[in-house]
């Protein structure tokens, strides 16, 4: 399947998103107009209390929309972000996965759009983490297939053959401080974070997976990152080190970074080399 570019994703995002808000806009006006005269008979003042509420809800829409089209475009957090992000992961996610099939727009397309547009909106909230609020969280597929050696319960077991991306991870937990974790499904993944309690979930998935994670887990901030699968779906998939690298660089506070720590360590211990 051709994959879209960033900038495809955006507006991908923005335009189911504007659609929905406009065909939710208009069922609204069409929901309290049509009434209209039945409400004079019930109270003449009950046409303007459903007028009130109408509008309430308009605005809501109406900003909620705006507060994210701008902070996708201008990467600027505006009041009432968290809500906003809180309400396209709840509502107009599933609403845009059925407007997307309605003009022939595959879900995976659709959700890769809301991931990226998700990634976006939790980096822009310009929060920085401790090492240890942060858990890398993994699916079960990652591993060799063939591995004798289960590492679901216990990473410390992985023998760091090479064979798949499980070993390089660990190596990128133990040099930045993070956790990390490998689930076998949702139950597991949600018990697993209800376990661990961290504060951002960096985690990696298919489309799928990844969109009913940042849904199950909200308000929990998730940066997602899509597998790679050259066998196919749910078999020896893989991951860009390289991106999951780059998230924890982003969110980790600077303070906590290795070259950090490795300075504040070396004017302690002059005789060491700088890094």
């Amino acid at each position: 399947m051709k994959k879209l570019p960033a900038l495809a994703h955006k507006r991908l995002f923005i335009g189911l998103t504007c659609g929905i808000s406009l065909l939710l806009s208009l069922i609204l006006i069409l929901g309290w107009g049509i009434p209209y005269i039945g409400f004079k008979n019930i109270h003449p003042s009950v046409p303007y209390i459903t007028g009130s509420l109408l509008i309430l809800v308009l605005a809501v829409v109406g900003w909620t929309t705006f507060t994210l089209v701008f902070q996708i475009t201008a990467g600027v957090k505006l009041w009432g972000a968290d809500k906003a992000r809180g309400l396209s992961v709840k509502l107009f996610l599933p609403l845009m996965e059925l407007a997307g099939r309605l003009v022939g727009i595959k879900s995976a397309e659709t959700r890769r759009s809301f991931i990226q547009v998700n990634n976006e909106l939790v980096y822009s909230a310009n929060q920085r983490y401790a090492p240890g609020e942060i858990l890398i969280l993994l699916p079960h597929c990652i591993q060799w297939s063939a591995c004798t050696c289960r590492v679901s319960n216990r990473l410390a077991r992985c023998k760091r053959c090479g064979r798949c991306n499980i070993g390089p991870l660990l190596e990128l937990t133990e040099k930045y401080g993070v956790s990390m974790a490998v689930a076998t499904g949702g139950t597991i993944a949600r018990r697993i974070v209800v376990e661990k309690k961290p504060r951002l979930i960096i985690a990696v998935a298919c489309e799928r997976d990844l969109a009913g994670g940042i849904q199950d887990t909200y308000p929990l901030p998730v940066y997602g990152i899509l597998n790679e699968r050259p066998h196919g779906p749910c078999i020896d998939t893989l991951v860009s080190l390289t991106l999951v690298e780059k998230a924890l660089r982003s969110f980790i506070h600077p303070e906590n970074l290795p070259e950090a720590q490795s300075g504040r360590l070396n004017r302690f211990n002059p005789d060491l080399p700088s890094p």
